[in-house]
């Protein structure tokens, strides 16, 4: 019996609907209510412990911390269930598509990345070959482990295969940072070649381990936040490798901090010099300088996020303005994987067509 329990309570969904977002509210105003209770008795010179009991004041301080942990899980999306939380994988169900945990190695770039995970679709497993390949990039901070659960990638593209007779790409998860708090702004840098890796490194290991199409036009990278802009700054670097790019809630360029704070991370120094190196990778002044007539994206981004909004627009009018065949949409929601997910989801015919998945 108490096993159980334990395994209930371990698979309770944390994400989904609007029983948590009721029950972190109510946990907020309650524990808020409790804190300014403490705050005010504590000034009149009694202890924690006295003012409610030793007891209570304990459950006082797991409320507290109970109500942040669900707040800031509902705001990245990232655990659907305990278990997950815990680091224990949902099992993929028979028949559909798997996932590989592997290490690609930075063999030109020497850039120290984190294993990626790759999706398989069922149908290579039958026999498949020459499949379209998407390259998808998380935000930071951020783990590859994001896109696995936050983002629902199997259940995607598990859905995708369905819809359209068990037609999916291989998709691989790289890891653009190196550590979950890294941000090497995803070009070659005093902070780590991670350009190069994402563009000829990983390209060149999945061609190497997977049975995949060796045509351009069956490439693709993507990816939310950090990733997003990533995705454009690869496409508009390499677009060769990717011509094809989906760009969900990006910035408009590269950044850590302010523009001098970026430069001299990127360079060491903050010189005129370094300010035009670092302004000739930014991807409005490559779009701006070039014409990109055989590449395509696919601009997503929360119409409620008002700091990454704008940024998404001005990259897609930019990208549109050098010719690439660009569309921009938005969906519901802030900078979050409420948003992140469902934009995958939405633009997965599109990008099935693109790739050449799809008639």
């Amino acid at each position: 019996m108490l096993h159980r329990w334990a395994a209930d309570l371990a698979h309770l969904p944390l994400l989904s609907g609007a029983v948590p977002v009721l029950a972190s509210t109510a946990a907020v105003v309650v524990t808020s209510v409790l804190a300014v209770a403490v705050v005010l008795r504590v000034r009149r010179g009694r202890a924690l412990g006295a003012v409610f009991g030793p007891l209570s004041a304990l459950g006082l301080v797991a409320s507290l911390l109970l109500a942040a942990t669900v707040l800031t899980n509902l705001t990245v999306t990232r655990y659907p269930t305990v278990a997950v939380a815990l680091g224990h994988r949902p099992a993929v169900t028979e028949g559909t598509g798997r996932l590989v945990d592997v290490d690609v190695p930075g063999t030109v770039s020497h850039f120290a990345a984190r294993p990626a995970t790759v999706y398989v679709p069922a149908s290579y497993d039958a026999g498949a070959s020459d499949l379209p390949v998407l390259v998808l990039l998380t935000g930071q901070p951020g783990h590859v482990v994001d896109w696995i659960e936050g983002g629902r990638l199997v259940q995607t593209m598990d859905a995708f295969a369905a819809r359209h007779g068990g037609a999916a790409p291989i998709v691989v998860v790289a890891d653009g940072l190196g550590d979950t708090e890294a941000n090497p702004m995803c070009m070659d840098s005093n902070l780590g070649n991670a350009a190069t890796y994402l563009s000829v490194d990983v390209p060149h290991w999945i061609r190497s381990n997977f049975r995949v199409s060796s045509d351009p036009r069956a490439w693709a990278v993507g990816g939310y936040s950090y990733g997003g802009t990533c995705a454009l700054q690869l496409a508009v670097t390499a677009p060769s490798v990717y011509p094809t790019f989906l760009d969900i809630s990006g910035e408009d360029e590269q950044r850590r901090g302010t523009r001098s704070e970026s430069v001299t991370a990127a360079y060491g120094t903050d010189t005129p010099a370094n300010e035009a190196r670092f302004e000739r990778t930014t991807p409005l002044n490559i779009l701006s300088r070039n014409s990109f007539p055989d590449s395509a994206g696919a601009f997503v981004v929360g119409a409620d996020d008002e700091e990454f909004r704008p940024q998404t627009e001005r990259a897609f009018e930019a990208a549109v303005a050098s010719g690439v065949d660009a569309h921009y949409s938005e969906l519901p929601g802030g900078h979050s994987m409420q948003v992140w997910a469902p934009a995958l989801e939405q633009e997965m015919d599109w990008l099935g067509e693109r790739v050449g998945l799809l008639d």
